[in-house]
């Protein structure tokens, strides 16, 4: 067997460096580093538009080509998620916290290289796991069922007290909110309709697309736009010695990087996990096991871009493990792979750890050279992308918030994807101004509806037995002790539970309290509602949103009436040296130079911005939107020269109109003057 696995690895090998297939394989790592820099478009789309161009390839050519698209997708993530602020992907959220606040104080390009380096190690060790694991894990992966997969969800979630920092009541209410909200559409097990407000928009559930770049990428940009300033005036770190000391970084933290790669890999194997949460729960892996963690990540820290990319990376070669041995998609991107397994007659399963085992080592190797080309072209324009966070505000603003559009209406093609953007984008600006952690209500959004489904089908399937299997009764224990942790150490801190329960004084009320009547509204208008539908499709919204609501009405408690009390212990324990300081897991605004009367005006100019952009597009298309945006913005906010906003407008305008209207031919959202066009053409000849 193992003659036989090495004679396959080698022949595949050598199949690689075919002319034809290197050329393929080239060719999609720049489509899928360019659809990876590009927010919110993802590999999906080009590896849905590449399909059709593999009939008549050879196997081994063709899953080069579209492997090698997939592949590099999470290396170009980064790169946004680096300079802005705005996650190319959902898998690269987590790398903002660490990697914007290193752009902003001039290591832009040591954040980058660092992404790079651990990209490319991350999807190599995913690549060689895959190829060293799958006919060994191929009967594990057998017995692994709905129990396992709940509670290798449940484990994702007990990551919400990590992620929460040093606010775990506002942390969880965040994820039982983001549960709640993973709970809009139709039930899957009775048909009702939860919290759609009788839209149609909403029975498929809220785009999570839509969601992350509102949430993470438009708080960024309206306090860069508040703040009135480059991401970064520094230029001495965007150089040669700031890309070596990313690379250096990386091997330095070499146990890290193989330690979030086994994660990235494992997750990325388990159906249904998603790319989405393997980042958040690798950067709150590095938070728990790294020494001095919560002094230094979320403030610029490279051991949180390396711990983010390096899963991000891995889980390609992890997600391939199922879909080639049980032709059960690890990905949605893996799930259009099947497809071109169809279009070639390659049958998931024994055929392809059998007599086409050399075409599944051909995938392998095709996902470890996809990785070291990404990240080899990304290294020769990196110094070119660093200066980019130099720019001043009103010449990068337009570019990007016209692609994080077109990128949110990817979600469903519906214009419910461009409120979704905006509605989370307000609400994810006001978190982050109040210090609310974001994280934790992603964690939620995507792990909520997949631990529901997974809860019922285990108990449809096992009854009560399924509680009782080894894997569960093991992981639901680890996850107990994450999710208690941050309640053990709140009662070490106080002194027990007599501790906690005093201190309660005159209840001081401020203006950030709003949030929590606001969210205590939300949940008790959530409960109100689920409380009339079928009992199975109430139970679980039910049981989150009281959490929620405990959790929230506590917070607003402890906030109003034993904050004197915190602040007194807190001293006492600095005069003695004993404070252990907590990370604030979010990025922190730096708009503390400007006045809250101001902000508050530039953030509703900024808003407004946005829903300029809005009507115009459904008056006149978005096409012709992008260069009127771009001309008013660039020549009202800064004023920029004719010379510059000319060329930025033209350009962005023909990019746009040959990628994603010739090229991906996105069906646009119709607008006012094209109900209008038939009637005209029907006036025009008779006058």
């Amino acid at each position: 067997m193992e003659q036989g696995m090495l004679q396959a690895a080698v022949t595949a090998f050598g199949l690689m460096f075919d002319p034809w297939t290197m050329t393929l394989l080239f060719v999609g790592c720049i489509m899928g580093l360019v659809l990876g820099i590009l927010p919110g478009i993802g590999g999906l789309a080009g590896t849905a538009l590449l399909l059709p161009f593999t009939f008549g390839m050879e196997p081994v050519a063709a899953m080069a080509l579209l492997l090698g698209l997939g592949a590099t997708t999470a290396t170009g993530d980064p790169i946004p998620a680096i300079l802005f602020g705005v996650p190319g992907g959902a898998g690269s959220a987590a790398t903002v916290l660490d990697g914007l606040p290193m752009a902003k104080r001039g290591e832009a390009s040591r954040a980058l290289s660092a992404a790079y380096m651990s990209s490319l190690l991350g999807g190599v060790f995913g690549a060689a796991l895959m190829g060293l694991t799958i006919p060994i894990l191929r009967p594990i992966m057998l017995y692994i069922g709905s129990p396992e997969l709940l509670a290798f969800s449940v484990l994702g979630i007990s990551f919400v007290a990590t992620l929460s920092g040093n606010a775990p009541l506002r942390g969880l209410t965040g994820a039982a909110l983001g549960i709640m909200i993973a709970m809009v559409g139709s039930d899957p097990q009775t048909g009702t309709l939860r919290y759609t407000f009788d839209t149609l928009y909403l029975w498929e559930g809220a785009p999570l697309t839509s969601i992350v770049l509102g949430f993470f990428a438009l708080p960024e940009l309206a306090d860069l736009a508040i703040s009135r300033t480059a991401i970064s005036g520094n230029l001495a770190k965007t150089d040669k010695s700031g890309m070596w000391q990313g690379a250096k970084d990386c091997f330095v933290h070499w146990w890290l990087i193989m330690r979030c790669s086994w994660l990235g890999a494992f997750l990325g194997a388990v159906p249904g996990i998603g790319g989405a949460i393997v980042d958040w729960i690798a950067y709150g892996h590095a938070v728990r096991t790294e020494k001095g963690a919560s002094l230094t990540f979320g403030r610029g820290d490279v051991r949180g871009v390396i711990a983010s990319e390096s899963a991000n990376n891995a889980k390609e070669g992890g997600s391939l493990v199922p879909t080639v041995a049980f032709g059960v998609p690890g990905s949605a991107g893996m799930a259009i792979l099947l497809g071109a397994f169809m279009i070639h007659g390659l049958v998931p399963g024994p055929d392809m750890l059998g007599k086409n085992l050399h075409i599944t080592y051909s995938m392998v190797w095709s996902v470890a050279l996809a990785n070291i080309v990404g990240a080899g072209m990304c290294y020769l324009f990196s110094e070119q992308f660093a200066r980019l966070a130099t720019l001043r505000y009103t010449l990068i603003m337009p570019s990007v918030l016209g692609v994080i559009y077109i990128g949110a209406f990817q979600g469903s093609r519906n214009w419910g994807d461009l409120w979704t953007l905006l509605i989370f984008g307000v609400l994810g600006w006001v978190m982050k101004q109040m210090k609310w952690p974001r994280p934790p209500l992603v964690l939620g959004l995507v792990l909520g509806d997949i631990i529901e489904r997974y809860l019922f089908i285990s108990i449809q399937r096992y009854g009560v037995d399924w509680f009782a299997r080894p894997i569960v009764i093991g992981i639901f224990a680890v996850s107990a002790m994450g999710l208690l942790r941050p309640l053990l150490q709140d009662l070490k801190k106080e002194g027990g539970v007599g501790g906690m329960l005093s201190g309660y004084g005159k209840p001081q009320f401020e203006l950030q309290h709003l949030m929590h009547v606001f969210l205590l509204c939300v949940f008790g208008y959530l409960l109100f509602e689920a409380s009339s539908w079928n009992f199975s499709a109430k139970i679980v919204p039910m049981i989150v949103g009281a959490t929620g609501f405990g959790c929230i009405a506590l917070s607003l408690l402890n906030d109003v009436c034993r904050k004197a009390h915190m602040e007194a212990i807190d001293l006492r324990k600095e005069a003695k040296g004993e404070v252990e300081e907590k990370i604030h897991m979010d990025l922190e605004s730096d708009t503390a130079h400007v006045s809250t009367h101001l902000i508050l005006v530039r953030a509703g100019i900024f808003f407004g911005w946005l829903l300029a952009f809005m009507g115009s597009m459904s008056v006149i298309g978005i096409i012709p939107t992008v260069p009127l945006f771009v001309v008013l913005y660039m020549r009202l906010e800064g004023p920029e020269s004719w010379k510059l906003v000319v060329p930025q407008a033209i350009g962005l305008t023909v990019f746009i109109w040959f990628v994603f209207d010739q090229l991906l031919t996105i069906p646009w959202p119709p607008t006012f003057l094209g109900s209008w066009a038939p009637w005209l053409k029907d006036i025009i000849p008779s006058l």
